[in-house]
Formats: C-alpha cells, structure tokens, sequence
C-alpha cells in the first residue's frame, strides 16, 4: 500500500504524546469569540442503571417499585426534582440545585437504533435492529461510531472535527483516553491524561541517550519525504508540551469549585479530575485559541451484575459511582457558571446501554438497551424531561423480553444531533457527522428540542 505524506503525517500525528501536543499546535490559530461553544461528553462504561438514575414520582412509581423488585430506591429516599414527576438517585442530590437553576435536562429511553422501532417490529424484522445488541463492545461502538449496522472506524466527535476544520480547527481533547468517539477520518484527537503531565515516558528529556536520539531525529532535515515529515511533527509536538503542561498544573480559578458542598473535601474521583481539566482547558481557550473545544471524559465500572444495591436500596455500587458523578457534574457547572461561560458549555451523558428494569437475584441488574441520561448547560429549556419514560410492566409493550429490557424511543441522532447543531454543526455536515441522520429527520422526528437558543 502507497503511504501518502499525508497518510504518514497524520499516522504521526495519532500516536502517543505526538497526537496530543501536535492536535494543540494545529488548533492554535483559531481566534476565539462570542460564538464559542463547548461539548463535553461523559461516558458511563458498562453501562449504566439508568432507570434507577431516573426514577418516576407520579401514579407510575408503584409499578417502577414493583417491578425493579430487589433493586428499586424507596420514593422517600429520592432526589426529588422541583416541579417535575422525576427524581434523581438518592446519590445524586449534588444536582438538585443544578435542575432549580434550570441547567440539567432528562433525556428518557434514549438508545442505538438503526430504524424506528417497537415490539412488534423488532420481533419481525430483524434486519432493522442494531447489530449483536447488549454487547459492551458493540454498543459501545454504536453509541460513539453512530453506525448501528455496519462496522465503525470514526466516532462522531472525530467527524465533528473534520467538518469543524474549516475555517479554523477546533480542538478535540479526551481525558479518557483514545477512544473511537474521538478517532476522525481527517484530524487527530488531543489525549491528555487525567493526572500528571505530558512527557516522553519513562525518561527525563535530555538526560539520556534515547532522548539524545529524538532531539536529534526531531531537528533533522533532508533525509527524504518520510523523515521529515516526521521529524517536523515532533518538533511541533514537544514545543507545546510546555503549553500543555502548565494549563495542566496550574493553580486556577476553578478548582476551588470541585469540593463537597457540605464537607468542602477536594474531589478526588477519577471523573472530577478529568472535568476539573477541561474546566481549565475552557478557561485557557482564549490562550490556545479555541472558539469551539470537543471534550471526551470516561466513568467506568457500571457492568453491576451483582451488589447494585445492598440492603439499604439507596446505597451500594451504584450509588457510589452516580454519586461520584453528580458531584462532578455540578462542580463542573459551578466552575462554568463562574466564568461566566454556562451558556456555551453543555455536558451530557452516554453509556453502553441500559440495565434490565427487573433486578436479579444477586442485587443487581443485567444487559438491556434504552437507558435515561442527563444533561447540564445553562442554556437549556428549563426543567425538563425529554421523551417517555417506558410501561414499567415485565413483559409489557415495551420490553422485547421478560426481563424489562425496553425497546429505545429516542435514538443517539436525535440526542446527540440537538447537541452537535447547537455546538455549530451546519446542516449540510450532519449527515456526515451522523451517518443516520437522514433517518431521523423525516416522519415527523428529529433533534430533541433541549436547548432555549
């Protein structure tokens, strides 16, 4: 296979500390203004409960207790939400004074979808379901490809970043990791970690022979087409790490938002580590230039087939990590809401799937599809909750098994395409950007309405 300098530039620009600075040196040049917007999504690996993130407090919950059995949250216990038939997780009670200011929206029974679907339909036409369901690594593809059917090579930020290129390159950054959300055709993610610093690893620069040798590669000139285009991309990428390193470390404004309201403890999850840094990066965007930031953060540990709950159905491993959650994502607005940069910031939940509505014997739930997420930006339509919740029945018109595993009513593109046109996405690019999208944008369906502006 021929490798073009362009193929070969861009292979360098893909790999290890290379990728992450050289993706901050081509972003550079971009001029911010009022126009800026930034999307920051958190992905919850393994996928998350959220039927009991989001609970019903009208007439349903009776059929919400009855059903999740061994694993259902007393209506007492709940994160009740003001003027809403919602609650949120007993855990989640740092995000009550976010849906009071009017900044977190609910997005019920969202899901992978190829088509519309119902029961019935799933039942009998198999050719429009997606692809080997209820599997973590396919549907964990699904959610960050969009391609339901079809292998995916390109998550949809990557090809957010390819159109988003002109006229300026935005940045695209994940602090969880190389994920496939954030893998372009054209443009190359910016990998940061969520603590410490960029650096050659394992080696001081300069106080070896092996970094000796990469000085010396990195400075090199007319060794043909290959070496110099490597040679420059290094060059380029270890001139910013400075750059990099010193947003990373630094003191800021905004750290003293991520502690516990109550105890005013620092917050030390992983997940408020990797936010409390794009909280920096979007305070540094005048510096680096950026008018639009990608953000890509990661949450694991939500496969809880077992100890969901303990005996005091308001706590246990799910409780943990949903509380570790809320307590960064209302950090998170608080820092925005200081910089006075709410508005232009929106933060959203995705997750492999659901878990089944019924609990098992061991506490816990197991694989499903549709699943309730959140999102935070104050510039929202207040207070509410998108779509319909599903029949909490077993076995009902919305459960494809006995299980409680729900058909979605809401696909990614309807979710995440509201949020890709607010963050800028024209028109004429979503189709590239959501391979779908035409899908969704006929038969009376299309974006969600979240957002007021």
């Amino acid at each position: 296979m021929k490798i073009t300098r362009r193929d070969f530039a861009t292979f360098i620009a893909g790999t290890g500390a290379a990728a992450a600075l050289g993706q901050l040196a081509r972003t550079a040049t971009a001029a911010p203004s009022g126009s800026y917007r930034a999307m920051v999504g958190v992905f919850l690996f393994g996928g998350n409960d959220g039927y009991n993130m989001v609970v019903p407090t009208d007439s349903r919950y009776a059929g919400y207790a009855t059903s999740r059995g061994s694993v259902a949250l007393a209506q007492n216990r709940l994160t009740a939400l003001e003027g809403s038939a919602y609650a949120l997780h007993p855990a989640m009670s740092a995000l009550n004074a976010v849906w009071a200011e009017g900044a977190l929206g609910l997005v019920l029974n969202a899901g992978t979808l190829y088509a519309p679907l119902t029961k019935d339909t799933y039942r009998s036409r198999s050719d429009l379901r997606p692809t080997n369901l209820m599997s973590h690594s396919d549907e964990q593809a699904h959610w960050q490809g969009l391609r339901a059917r079809t292998d995916n090579y390109d998550g949809f930020m990557g090809r957010l970043a390819d159109r988003a290129s002109r006229p300026a390159t935005p940045s695209l950054i994940s602090l969880g990791g190389s994920n496939l959300a954030v893998i372009g055709q054209t443009s190359s993610p910016l990998i940061l970690p969520s603590t410490g610093t960029l650096s050659r690893t394992g080696f001081t620069a300069g106080s070896t022979p092996k970094n000796a040798a990469i000085d010396a590669f990195a400075g090199a000139a007319g060794m043909g087409t290959i070496a110099d285009v490597t040679a420059k991309q290094i060059t380029a990428a270890y001139t910013q790490a400075t750059v990099a390193n010193t947003i990373l470390t630094a003191t800021s404004s905004v750290d003293a938002h991520f502690v516990n309201p109550t105890t005013g403890a620092t917050l030390t999850s992983d997940v408020s580590r990797q936010l409390l840094r794009v909280a920096r990066l979007i305070e540094a965007r005048g510096s680096l230039g950026h008018d639009r930031q990608t953000f890509f953060v990661t949450q694991g540990g939500y496969d809880n087939h077992s100890g969901q709950v303990n005996t005091d159905t308001s706590a246990g491993t799910h409780a943990n990590l949903l509380g570790d959650l809320a307590m960064a994502l209302a950090a998170f607005y608080r820092a925005m809401k200081a910089m006075g940069m709410s508005e232009n910031v929106t933060a959203f939940t995705m997750s492999d799937f659901g878990r089944t509505f019924k609990g098992n014997a061991q506490m816990g739930t197991d694989h499903a599809w549709g699943s309730n997420h959140l999102v935070v930006s104050g510039n929202l339509r207040p207070k509410l909750a998108h779509g319909i919740y599903p029949s909490t029945v077993i076995g009902g018109t919305d459960d494809i098994s006995s299980e409680g595993r729900f058909v979605p009513t809401i696909a990614q593109e309807e979710y995440l395409g509201a949020i890709a046109r607010w963050h800028g996405v024209v028109d004429s690019d979503l189709s590239y950007v959501l391979p779908n999208w035409s899908t969704w944008t006929s038969g009376g369906r299309g974006p969600l309405g979240l957002f007021a502006a």
